[in-house]
């Protein structure tokens, strides 16, 4: 085992992107992990890092000697703590074992390594403005306070052992994979919970993004003159978080509060009235900070920041793709666009697609994932207007997809899913030139209508207190099929009524849109599960999949993907 850095907290969203930093400069890594390292090595491996110089090693910071071996790391130089117990609400013991006594014991530890260079440690960008008395536990909070000692504990112990030390001090870390502290507003603004805007005009809440943070930590110990410092690490453009909310809400297409609510007053709420935790108040400040010394290093060793404004939207995509880390990475490309009126939720190949998906009501993009790793060509997939990840529709939903599809330089196979077969088969007998084939999965307009929830004036809330294991079960998904975002989507603001009135129009459709099917002069092919066959022949030939429902690229995404690809290849679009 040779290793020139150990990264203690490797498994964590700032050790883990430290750990890859250092193996892209060729650093021999240690990574010192509480678990096995499955997780990091995995997440390496997606990333597309080279593991070769990297070592794994259980450890526990919060055990004298910190459970490391006693052989093989004396060539280490580079000591980096990025381990820290961040989260509100936990007990003070929780806290200060890592916070304190942990970041401690990694300087002792580190104390005795005969090539030790620097000890790199994580603070928090707050300590500009904590006083020197000792850190008050009951109105600061475990986090915050934990930080603040152990920030105090750190040099302490770092002058009495004669550690070199360097300090950074960061504000809020954005990237994939950030789900803590202002994350949570971000996802009460997506989902229409944020009705008013915490703190009001003048909070500063600085943000910096995670690549530019670890390179920064990467070059701490290659500059001499940075032993004995501590750095502000965070973006001094930062937007104030009423700009800031105001471009994440236009991004996202969502509205931002009108209302903000000051500091004072909120502490003074109940909770249960805020849903704001106690302990993120201190936060909400207009105190600014000297990043002097850290824009100096950074122009030293040729470090420069993206502009704060597109890594905000960058990580509001992030946030939203993984629906703020309820479900699963995005394998592919994704984000919001501007598409026919509405900030549409797009993933996939854009411009040169064989394949463009389209979802039904109560579903995603995300539906088609999984048929779409089985196909022969790239494919583009996105939330229709006002469902999904998406934010409302201003126009016709048939000009949402002619723009959806105007970028498209291919001759794409259009497959749509039950109520989005409609704009489908209308853009197909209006662009026949534009499109390969058109493939319609369990077509609303040829099923029976539920008419009666359609009528009754309590369709929304019968719709919005339905219980999302039901309406799964009603579209023939077993458990466990994998629609973590589901729940999530229903309850965005507005959704129920929008499935709703989408379902109504729809509704007034079904004659137009069978005269369409008939008259088509484009290949289309029709395609059910066995448990959901169409109400009334048609002339179309029909393929079904047996032991499927109404989704059967859910339930069968092989079998769907066959079927795409077959009409793909009869096509002849190569």
């Amino acid at each position: 085992m040779l290793s020139d850095s150990i990264v203690f907290g490797a498994g964590g969203f700032i050790g883990r992107s430290l750990v890859a930093e250092l193996l892209r400069r060729g650093h021999r890594v240690a990574a010192a992990v509480r678990g096995f390292g499955d997780g990091l090595t995995a997440w390496l491996d997606e990333q597309g890092v080279d593991r070769a110089a990297l070592t794994v090693l259980r450890a526990d910071i919060t055990t004298p000697g910190l459970g490391l071996p006693q052989e093989g790391l004396s060539g280490v130089r580079d000591v980096y703590n990025t381990a820290a117990r961040f989260a509100f609400g936990i007990e003070a013991v929780e806290a200060r074992a890592v916070n304190v006594t942990g970041a401690a014991q990694v300087v002792e530890w580190a104390a005795g390594l005969p090539k030790l260079r620097r000890v790199v440690h994580i603070s928090g960008y707050r300590m500009a403005a904590a006083d020197r008395r000792p850190p008050d536990y009951r109105t600061q909070g475990a986090y915050e306070a934990s930080k603040q000692e152990g920030d105090a504990a750190v040099r302490t112990r770092a002058r009495e052992l004669g550690v070199p030390l360097s300090i950074a001090n960061p504000s809020t870390v954005i990237g994939p994979g950030q789900y803590i502290g202002l994350a949570g507003l971000v996802s009460d603004l997506w989902q229409g919970r944020l009705r008013a805007l915490p703190g009001g005009p003048g909070i500063f809440l600085p943000v910096v993004a995670l690549d530019y943070f670890v390179r920064f930590l990467a070059a701490l110990p290659e500059h001499p003159e940075s032993e004995g410092g501590t750095y502000f690490v965070l973006d001094d453009s930062t937007p104030e978080l009423p700009a800031m909310v105001s471009l994440l809400a236009e991004h996202m297409g969502v509205r931002p509060p009108r209302r903000s609510v000051p500091v004072g007053l909120l502490r003074r709420l109940p909770r249960a009235l805020t849903r704001a935790d106690p302990e993120t108040m201190s936060f909400l400040s207009a105190d600014r900070y000297d990043t002097t010394s850290t824009r100096a290093l950074s122009e030293a060793h040729g470090l420069s920041m993206a502009p704060v404004e597109a890594a905000l939207r960058q990580w509001a995509d992030d946030l939203v793709a993984t629906r703020f880390g309820h479900s699963g990475p995005c394998r592919r490309p994704y984000g919001f666009h501007g598409v026919g009126g509405s900030r549409t939720w797009v993933t996939g190949e854009r411009r040169r697609p064989g394949y463009v998906l389209l979802h039904g009501l109560l579903l995603s993009a995300d539906a088609w994932a999984e048929a779409a790793d089985h196909l022969d060509a790239p494919s583009l997939a996105a939330d229709l207007p006002g469902l999904g990840r998406s934010g409302a529709r201003e126009r016709a939903l048939d000009d949402w997809l002619a723009e959806l599809l105007r970028p498209v330089d291919t001759r794409p196979v259009l497959v749509a899913h039950s109520l989005a077969c409609g704009p489908a088969l209308r853009y197909a007998a209006a662009r026949p030139d534009r499109l390969a084939g058109l493939v319609l999965v369990a077509p609303a307009f040829l099923q029976r209508p539920s008419a009666a929830l359609l009528r009754s004036p309590l369709a929304v809330p019968l719709l919005r207190a339905t219980p999302v294991h039901r309406i799964a079960r009603s579209l023939g998904l077993p458990e466990g099929s994998g629609l973590d975002g589901l729940a999530l989507d229903l309850r965005r603001a507005g959704t129920s009524r929008r499935v709703i009135a989408a379902l109504r129009e729809a509704h007034g459709q079904r004659t137009e849109l069978r005269r369409l099917l008939r008259e088509l002069r484009l290949p289309v092919e029709l395609v059910v599960g066995s448990a959901d066959p169409p109400a009334e022949p048609v002339d179309t030939p029909v393929t079904v999949i047996q032991g499927a429902g109404h989704c059967p690229q859910l339930t069968h995404p092989a079998s769907v993907a066959r079927l795409l690809t077959s009409c793909r290849d009869r096509a002849g679009a190569r």
